[in-house]
């Protein structure tokens, strides 16, 4: 820029601002206090919009906040995975829920969460789903309860939980032909807790039906059974996030964690 068109430049801000920027003195001229002002806020705003732009264009797969939600068996699975990848990465975050199927699928639709694990696959439209694993349903009594018969199970109760109707029709219809719903079975209890469901029937009080994972889980396993039925039953797992979504490294990084250790989960976890 030549000397006129800087002057210009200098008399067009002064105009804008309504301050003098340079004391003029014929043909010298010094620098005002307003306009040292100017210069040191000038290269504080140059200075914050080159570190925007380099904090932009950094992404990093293992800093920043992902957000994880599932049923509770899934992340009574997963979540200390997770942990001990944030324990490896401090800078990454991990804000883990649990929830049931409606709310994780409602929670990624509305962006909520940026991943969801399902037990079903999605019905909304901006939720998209990959099938990543099964996960084996299993008939859960006391300890002392060796081969159980249907008449048996009508006679303990049941222990219900918020996807306990669904494993019972889903595992019992398989397996007893005078199974019709679980609503027919004495309900002898109710636990939203994961953790917790299996300690009513621990104590004798009913059987359930539950993922694998949450029950070997269980902090008591000498006083339940697992009962390995004729026909064994799974639930197919998802993986759900939001649909056309461009996602950050860490999301990517969580995601592929995420399928190997559900995928193969002894050799996730003795890495």
């Amino acid at each position: 820029m030549t000397q006129s068109g800087v002057s210009q430049h200098i008399s067009k801000l002064e105009r804008q601002l309504g301050v003098k920027l340079l004391i003029r003195e014929g043909k010298q001229f010094s620098v005002s206090e307003s306009g040292a002002k100017l210069y040191r806020e000038a290269q504080s705003i140059l200075q914050g919009l080159e570190n925007l732009q380099q904090s932009v264009a950094t992404d990093s797969p293992f800093e920043g906040e992902v957000r994880v939600m599932s049923p509770g068996s899934i992340g009574l699975n997963l979540y200390p995975q997770l942990l001990s990848l944030q324990q490896q990465h401090p800078s990454l975050v991990i804000d883990y829920r649990f929830a049931p199927n409606k709310s994780v699928e409602q929670s990624i639709a509305e962006s909520n969460s940026d991943i969801g694990l399902m037990t079903r696959k999605p019905i909304v439209p901006d939720v998209q789903s990959e099938k990543i694993a099964s996960e084996r349903l299993l008939l859960v009594t006391p300890a002392n309860m060796m081969k159980p018969t249907y008449e048996d199970l009508m006679v303990l109760g049941f222990i219900d939980h918020p996807d306990g109707s669904h494993h019972a029709d889903l595992l019992m219809s398989a397996n007893f032909i005078e199974f019709q719903h679980s609503d027919l079975f004495p309900k002898k209890g109710f636990s939203n807790q994961i953790s917790l469901i299996l300690e009513p029937v621990s104590k004798g009080l009913g059987f359930t039906v539950l993922p694998a994972h949450a029950v070997e889980a269980f902090r008591y396993p000498e006083l339940i059974r697992t009962h390995v039925l004729d026909n064994s039953v799974s639930e197919t797992l998802y993986l759900c996030t939001r649909r056309n979504r461009v996602f950050p490294k860490r999301i990517e990084t969580i995601k592929s964690m995420i399928k190997a250790h559900i995928a193969n989960p002894e050799e996730s976890g003795s890495k």
